[in-house]
C-alpha cells in the first residue's frame, strides 16, 4: 500500500468546468450594476460565481452608468462593446464576435478599426468617444474649415451649382488636392436652413432658380407641326450613346411676353453649349442664326441637330441643305428626348432670367454667358467641363 503523500486525491468523476458567461447573463449583470447595486446584492440575483462576476466588470474599471447601457439601435450599448472586449481576448474572429452581439461584422470591424484595434481596444473608452460624437449640435463642415467655405462661396458667385461644386473639390481631392470635399446636401443646407451663417444668405440669388427653398417645377411646352419632319427615331444610333461626338439639341429660350428669343444649341457628347441671338422666332430667322453657329466648328462636329416639334423649324429641309447638317424632331411631348439641351436652358436661366427681355443682351453678352457656362464641371463628364471635353477633339483636326 503506497505512502500517504499529504495531498488529497479527488473524488473520481470530478470534472472542473468553467460556465460561459453568456451575452444575455452579462447586459443582466452591467443593468445590476448600473442601478447601484453592490457585488453581493448582483451574486444574489444572478447565477454566477465572485469570479465571473469580476471577469464581467473588470473591462468596465468597476464603473457602469446607467445611460451607457440604453440603446439606441444603430449604435453600440457598452454591454456590447464589453462583449466585443471579451470576444477579442478569447481570440475570436470578428464574424464570430459579432454573431454573440447579434450585429454585422463590419460593424464590429469599424469599431476595433476606430478604436486600437485588437491590441488596444477598451470598452469604456471606445463608448466614451462614442459619446462624444454623437453630441449635437456639431459645428458644420464649412463652419470647421474656413478655405473650404471661400472655395464654395467663390464658386457660387461664379454661377456653379453646389452640386458642381460638390463633384468638383472631390476630382480635385482625388488629384492631391488639400481643401478637402464637401456635399452638395451640406451647401444647400447652408444655404436654405435658417441659423446656418456659414454662407451668405443673399448666394441663394446665385442658385439658378433664384430662389431659397426647393420647390418641384413642370414645364409645358407648345408644339406645331412640320411637314416633311424626320422624327427621332431614325435618327442613328451612335446619337443615341453619345459615344461619337457632333450630335447637336437645340431649342429657344423665350424672354417676356414671348417677344424677344436665343437660339441655344448641346452638343450630347461634350454638353459644349452654343448661344444666337435671334430677332425673333420665325423660320428664316432660326434658319440664319443656327446656319452661322455651324461655321463656328469642324465639318466633322456636326452630325445632327435634334429640335422639338416648334414651327421656327419649319425650314428645316432648307437649313439641312445648307449646312449639310440633318435636322431630327422630338416625338410631341417628350422634352426628356432632348434631355441635356432642357438642362442647359435651365441653367441659362440663370443668365438670363425668366419674366425679362432677351433684346437687351447682344451676341457678345451670349458668347460670355456661353464661355462661363462651357467652363462649369458637369457630373456626367467625371468633373471635367464641356471646354475641356471639346478642346481634344478640336486639337486632333488641327494636327
Amino acid at each position: 500500500m503506497p505512502a500517504p503523500t499529504g495531498k488529497r486525491a479527488p473524488f473520481e468523476g470530478h470534472v472542473k468546468r468553467r460556465r460561459r458567461i453568456t451575452p444575455e447573463l452579462r447586459r443582466e449583470v452591467l443593468g445590476l450594476a448600473a442601478r447601484g447595486l453592490t457585488t453581493r446584492q448582483i451574486l444574489s440575483q444572478v447565477d454566477m460565481s465572485a469570479g465571473g462576476l469580476q471577469i464581467v466588470l473588470r473591462p468596465l474599471g468597476g464603473v457602469v452608468r446607467r445611460d451607457m447601457l440604453e440603446l439606441t439601435g444603430k449604435r453600440l450599448s457598452m454591454a456590447e462593446r464589453a462583449e466585443v472586449a471579451v470576444g477579442v481576448a478569447e481570440g475570436l474572429s470578428l464574424r464570430e464576435v459579432a454573431r454573440r452581439i447579434g450585429r454585422a461584422p463590419s460593424t464590429v470591424c469599424r469599431e476595433l478599426a476606430a478604436n486600437g484595434g485588437r491590441a488596444g481596444y477598451k470598452p469604456v473608452a471606445a463608448h466614451l468617444r462614442a459619446d462624444r460624437l454623437a453630441r449635437r449640435p456639431k459645428a458644420t463642415k464649412l463652419a470647421a474649415n474656413p478655405e473650404l467655405c471661400a472655395r464654395v462661396v467663390a464658386d457660387l458667385e461664379g454661377l456653379w451649382s453646389p452640386g458642381q461644386i460638390a463633384r468638383r473639390l472631390r476630382h480635385e481631392a482625388g488629384a492631391g488636392g488639400s481643401l478637402g470635399t464637401v456635399s452638395h446636401e451640406t451647401i444647400y443646407k447652408s444655404l436654405y436652413v435658417q441659423g446656418r451663417g456659414e454662407l451668405r444668405r443673399e448666394l441663394a440669388r446665385c442658385l439658378r432658380t433664384g430662389r431659397a427653398a426647393r420647390r418641384p417645377q413642370g414645364r409645358l411646352e407648345r408644339r406645331g407641326r412640320i411637314p416633311d419632319m424626320v422624327m427621332i427615331s431614325e435618327r442613328p444610333a451612335e446619337a443615341e450613346d453619345r459615344a461619337v461626338p457632333g450630335h447637336w439639341e437645340g431649342d429657344l429660350i423665350v424672354g417676356k411676353d414671348g417677344k424677344s428669343h436665343i437660339a441655344t444649341l448641346v452638343e450630347r457628347s461634350t454638353r459644349y453649349v452654343m448661344l444666337a441671338k435671334v430677332a425673333d422666332a420665325r423660320a428664316e430667322t432660326v434658319r440664319t442664326a443656327l446656319a452661322e453657329l455651324v461655321t463656328r466648328l469642324p465639318e466633322h462636329l456636326w452630325r445632327s441637330l435634334t429640335w422639338d416639334q416648334g414651327s421656327e423649324m419649319a425650314h428645316h429641309k432648307l437649313f439641312t441643305v445648307e449646312t449639310g447638317v440633318p435636322v431630327y424632331f422630338c416625338d410631341p411631348h417628350s422634352p426628356w428626348q432632348r434631355g441635356s439641351n432642357e438642362n442647359t436652358n435651365g441653367l441659362l436661366r440663370q443668365y438670363f432670367p425668366k419674366g425679362t427681355s432677351l433684346r437687351r443682351y447682344s451676341q457678345e453678352d451670349l458668347d460670355r454667358a456661353a464661355i462661363s457656362l462651357n467652363g462649369r464641371p458637369r457630373e456626367t463628364l467625371g468633373g471635367h467641363t464641356p471646354a475641356e471635353c471639346l478642346t481634344p477633339l478640336l486639337v486632333a483636326t488641327t494636327g
